[in-house]
Formats: structure tokens, sequence, C-alpha cells
């Protein structure tokens, strides 16, 4: 099921784009491919930032709400999820470009793993109608005719350290991914005076302070922020280099389309933040439910 609808798509996808450059340039076509998948992302990409941006403008009233419904968690909940449903919030929304990057990734390894070492096996994956192209059909009689280098010298089926030795240049490749990973994450980062490590939020709140979500939050994120970066080396250090090349145009398209729609959804944002109201109680009708509930819930309890 996976390699129909995922893994030969993508074979064919690259090796049609394969074919359409002159004198066959494998790196290229997945540069070509990557820009393309990004491309069709961006509605995604833009839905995502938008909830994002939205879910940091609604916080203040997210906290007053809290404090409002003064531990009764089914009223806060209540009231978030109506605060959620007046200004369109959807928080799995932000899983989308996830859900559709990682089947990518695997079927992209999959294909790489076909080129490296069963080219031979070409003519099972390919789809009929692309059998007589001629750069294609030159690869299927003849497997050692595919380029599987980039501007003609990076063997972009190794990883930047192998056995064989350290490919400079897929060092670099994985060095350009980490910053760009960095980037990506600071674009989207919530700006915050807040400093606090989730060391000292943790020995605050064994002496007895409530800890402060908001404050919470921010640490992780300024944590994760930091570390992703440094794992993502490590990884495209280790992965095929036609992998890391994905992974790296990915991610630069991704700070251009961020920046882009960051800047062109900021005035939006806004007016939906002036539109906000208070959340200075908590909704009566709400309260009355909740407490009406809890009420039979023990009178029930006490009969047992």
């Amino acid at each position: 099921m996976f390699e129909e609808i995922i893994m030969k798509p993508i074979f064919n996808a690259l090796l049609l784009l394969y074919s359409l450059i002159p004198g066959g340039d494998f790196g290229i076509a997945v540069i070509l491919f990557t820009i393309i998948i990004r491309m069709l992302l961006y509605p995604l990409v833009k839905g995502q930032l938008h909830q994002g941006r939205l879910m940091r403008k609604l916080q203040p009233e997210l906290v007053k709400i809290k404090k409002a419904a003064k531990g009764n968690r089914q009223v806060e909940a209540m009231q978030q999820m109506e605060l959620y449903k007046r200004y369109g919030v959807k928080p799995l929304r932000s899983m989308g470009t996830i859900v559709i990057q990682l089947p990518v990734m695997i079927g992209l390894y999959q294909v790489i793993m076909i080129i490296t070492l069963q080219r031979d096996q070409v003519a099972r994956y390919i789809y009929e109608p692309l059998r007589n192209i001629d750069a294609i059909k030159s690869i299927i009689d003849n497997p050692a005719n595919f380029n599987h280098t980039m501007l003609g010298f990076i063997d972009i089926t190794k990883s930047a350290v192998s056995s064989s030795g350290v490919v400079p240049a897929l060092v670099l490749l994985a060095v350009v991914s980490a910053i760009t990973q960095y980037i990506i994450s600071k674009q989207v980062a919530p700006t915050s005076k807040n400093t606090k490590r989730v060391r000292d939020i943790m020995k605050e709140t064994a002496a007895g302070k409530e800890a402060d979500p908001n404050e919470m939050s921010a640490a992780m994120m300024r944590n994760m922020m930091n570390f992703m970066p440094v794992m993502m080396f490590f990884i495209m250090m280790g992965l095929p280099g036609a992998l890391a090349l994905y992974y790296t145009v990915s991610n630069l398209v991704a700070v251009a389309q961020q920046h882009y729609i960051l800047r062109k959804d900021i005035d939006e944002l806004d007016e939906i933040a002036s539109e906000v109201k208070p959340a200075a109680r908590v909704h009566k009708k709400s309260s009355r439910v909740a407490s009406a509930k809890e009420a039979r819930i023990t009178r029930i309890k006490a009969k047992e």
C-alpha cells in the first residue's frame, strides 16, 4: 500500500524531473522535487502559521479563563472551546505539514535505496508511460548510465561520513540544515521577555508556587529551539546526501514562505486580536451547567 501510494509516485516524479534536466542530474532533480512539494504545502503552512500566531494572541484570554474558573476544569475547558470556536482556532491543524512531510521523507529514502542498491529494478517501479522517455529508457537498458551526482561531482547517494571517508559538501549541507532549522524555529517562536528556564520553574513549583503554563511553554520552546538544530545536524550527517539535500532545500523554502506569510498575516492577526473580548468572568450559564453536573455526580456517589 505504502509503495503504491507514496513510494512509486515519488520515484516516478524524480525520474521524470531527472529526464527533463539536460545531461541528467539527480541532485537538481531532488531540488526541483523539493520546491514543488513545498509549493503544494503552502496552503497548509499558511493555515498552520495563522493558527499558531492566533493561539498566541489568545493566550491572555486563556489565562483569564483559567483564573476565573478557579480550578473547575470542566468550566475552563468549555470556555476555552467557546473561545477557539469564536475565532476559528483548530489546534490540530498544525499537524498537517508533519503528517504529509514524514511519509515523503520515508518514501524518498526508499527511492534512494533503490537507486543506490537496486538500480537494475528501475523497470519494476517506473510507470508505463515514462518507459519510452530516452533518459529513463537508457537507465532501464543500462543502470550504470544513471547520474547519481549533483553538479557532476557530489555523490548524493552517500552520507557525509562513511567508511569511504568524509564528503565536505555533504557536511556543509548538514550545517546549513541545522542553521535553517534554527531560523525556522526562531521565526515562529513567541517574543517574550521572560527568560526563566525549565529548571527554575520546576524549583518554584517544588517550593509550592503554581507553575504558569505560559512560562513553562516558553521555556520548553526555547530548549527545543536550541536542541533541534544540533540533533538535525547529526541526523543529516548519517543520512544519504539526497535526503539531506531534500531537508535543507525544504528548510530554505520554508524560511522564505514563513517570512512572507508572517509579514502578510500580521495585520489580519492584529485585527483579530483587537476583537478579542476580555474573559473577566466565566460565563454564568456554563458555570451553572457544570455545577449542576457536579451536584448530580455527588448525589449518585452518596447513594452508592
